[in-house]
């Protein structure tokens, strides 16, 4: 099967990743499970709107937020048994035109097992059996144009449970969905 799978959220995690470099540059202590919101950094930081955050991540230490994240628990050993399993991993994420070399040269860093990487906004517009995603955005965009294919929500505070999705709270749960998803499809 084709698994759409989100980095930011998903396998990267990007509210550790920019809490750390802006507690480390400017002497904070901001935990990670502050973040409860879609766009909480103003809420957090003394940036008075998303624009200066964004503004911030296109250039820290001397590269863009988005090379220096760390992957979430799970996530490359999952990813690599989904590859061997047979299935293709389809990358889609959405990133300021600032980011988009530093994302590339970090899944190559990572190791994530995909040949295939689309960096847009409307994802609904790539192909998969499976999608994977924690933006609100993407968790309404996504059912509304493919309602004939499973769209999965990674559990995290800034997301909501929709009769449209499938709760998804760990990388052990997503491995188990597809599997069970897997052995339904006589087409894999």
């Amino acid at each position: 099967m084709r698994l759409g799978i989100d980095l930011d959220g998903v396998v990267a995690d990007f509210s550790g990743g920019w809490i750390r470099l802006y507690n480390e540059e400017f002497g904070t202590d901001i935990p990670v499970e502050a973040v409860d919101s879609w766009g909480a950094p103003p809420l957090l930081t003394h940036f008075r709107h998303m624009g200066e955050f964004w503004r911030w991540c296109s250039n820290v230490n001397s590269r863009s937020l988005f090379w220096h994240l760390d992957t979430f628990p799970d996530a490359l050993p999952t990813l690599h048994d989904l590859d061997r399993a047979g299935h293709d991993i389809v990358i889609l994420t959405t990133k300021p035109h600032w980011a988009v070399s530093d994302t590339f040269e970090w899944i190559g860093r990572q190791g994530i097992p995909t040949t295939e990487v689309h960096i847009l906004d409307k994802k609904w517009t790539v192909s998969c059996d499976i999608y994977l995603d924690d933006a609100p955005h993407q968790l309404r965009d996504l059912p509304a144009h493919r309602p004939d294919r499973v769209v999965c929500r990674f559990v995290r505070p800034w997301n909501r449970e929709t009769a449209q999705t499938v709760t998804i709270e760990s990388w052990e749960d997503f491995a188990r969905f597809v599997a069970t998803s897997s052995a339904a499809d006589p087409n894999v």
